[in-house]
């Protein structure tokens, strides 16, 4: 095992923009798009715009802080830095325990798909096959991890491109569906809200889910060739990205057929290819999902291995670096937590996963927001006076607070919203125990 504390730098720009794409599609767009189509109709483009543009402005936010300091290991130490050891602390242990639920709920998704295909197979045998290909991929090399990532995103984009295609060649032709002559009026027919705003509100809420990730190329940082040109072409792009993916994607889906016509039970992507004739429509999707979340599992031991390389002691074993400069230990003890998804489905019923799932959630609202503050406390000191500023935020301080008060307003929806308010409140509950725990460390 290596002394060495220096991660290499592997990851070309072609990697970090897949893996910044990558970590932008998620299920949450193929699986949670049908809910988010239910709850606010064709407005559901407005939401996921505005917060999209709140999303941007915390990545521009990130990458002035990321050029700043590119030998930082993983954009949490931004916020050790200027928000305090404490914050740091509370902030690290989050995002790494945040990103161990979210693969546990990813592996267990794996399983379901798997059924699929394969009904008689157990859904644990299916979870320790992907686990073990992906352990193996993350503690061979940087750039494995990186080619794999960017083949799983390459899937994504295919998949959605498809979508947009039909549904422009569609609109074009006329062509007659199950609903009746598609036309781009399909879009605004049966109104442009659904159940007169209702549940509009917790149709952001869904939209925020939908970008968590995004901020993984902060992870990827300080294994990134030329990350002074690599990383703001990565951020400048998602904006564009947004754009075409989500609402390209949105927009083609409910020109194809009325927005009244999807089920929150299933994916809108199943449900239009099945519309228009595709016989392998359930198959296609389901391997598009079934990648997705292999890449949100992939991403997932990538990430908790730099955190939990970052949050330890440098005497201790999670510091240490391979012949490869990985930190094989601090993946090797992420996937094992990950891996106790096996007893735990055992020990609790399915749904147990979505309200966990949910808490982590919740925890990155605080995360994102709490890297605003630390921005905004870069601006004043002295590291952004003397710099070079290669990367500045357009519209600092008011972005950052503008980005602080959506971030509250998102948390407040969950927390007042009955199926995430236990959720939310363990979510605060989990924050007040790590700050308790920080006073007796960092007294």
């Amino acid at each position: 095992m290596s002394e060495n504390h220096s991660l290499e730098r592997h990851l070309s720009g072609r990697h970090v923009n897949m893996i910044a794409l990558g970590g932008t599609i998620g299920t949450g767009l193929f699986l949670g798009a049908g809910e988010s189509i239910q709850k606010a109709g064709p407005t559901i483009l407005l939401i996921y715009i505005v917060t999209g543009f709140f999303v941007f402005s915390m990545m521009r936010a990130l990458g002035e802080l990321l050029l700043s300091d590119t030998n930082q290991t993983v954009f949490i130490g931004f916020i050790k830095k200027y928000l305090g050891e404490r914050a740091g602390f509370i902030m690290g242990w989050t995002y790494w325990l945040g990103w161990i639920v979210i693969a546990m709920a990813e592996l267990t998704a794996i399983g379901n798909y798997m059924r699929y295909w394969f009904p008689s197979i157990p859904i644990w045998i299916w979870g320790i096959v992907f686990l073990a290909v992906l352990y193996s991929i993350n503690i061979i090399a940087v750039r494995a991890f990186g080619e794999t990532e960017f083949w799983f995103a390459m899937i994504k984009i295919v998949a959605i491109l498809a979508m947009i295609a039909a549904g422009v060649i569609m609109v074009i032709l006329h062509t007659r569906t199950e609903s009746g002559i598609t036309h781009l009026s399909t879009l605004w027919e049966h109104g442009l809200i659904a159940d007169k705003g209702h549940d509009v509100l917790s149709a952001f809420q869904m939209a925020f889910f939908a970008f968590l990730g995004v901020e993984f190329v902060g992870i990827t940082a300080s294994e990134t060739k030329n990350p002074e040109s690599t990383i703001p072409k990565s951020i400048n792009s998602i904006i564009i990205r947004i754009l075409i993916f989500y609402i390209g994607a949105l927009l083609a889906i409910m020109v194809i057929q009325p927005w009244t016509h999807y089920s929150s039970e299933m994916s809108p992507f199943v449900q239009v290819f099945s519309g228009i004739g595709v016989p392998a429509a359930a198959g296609i999707i389901n391997f598009v999902v079934l990648t997705a979340a292999a890449s949100s599992l992939n991403s997932s031991l990538f990430t908790t291995g730099r955190m939990l390389f970052a949050l330890s002691d440098k005497k201790s074993m999670f510091s240490k670096l391979n012949h490869r400069a990985i930190p094989m230990n601090a993946i090797t003890f992420s996937t094992i937590l990950v891996a106790t998804v096996v007893l735990i489905n055992y020990l609790f019923p399915n749904d147990a996963f979505s309200i966990v799932t949910s808490i982590a959630s919740a925890t990155f609202i605080v995360i994102y927001a709490t890297l605003m503050v630390a921005h905004i406390k870069y601006r004043k000191s002295a590291d952004y006076h003397k710099g070079q500023q290669l990367f500045k935020m357009p519209g600092a301080p008011i972005t950052n607070y503008l980005t602080i008060l959506f971030m509250g307003t998102i948390f407040l929806i969950l927390l007042l919203s009955k199926g995430t308010m236990i959720t939310t409140l363990l979510a605060i509950c989990w924050f007040a125990v790590l700050f308790f725990v920080s006073l007796r460390k960092y007294q």
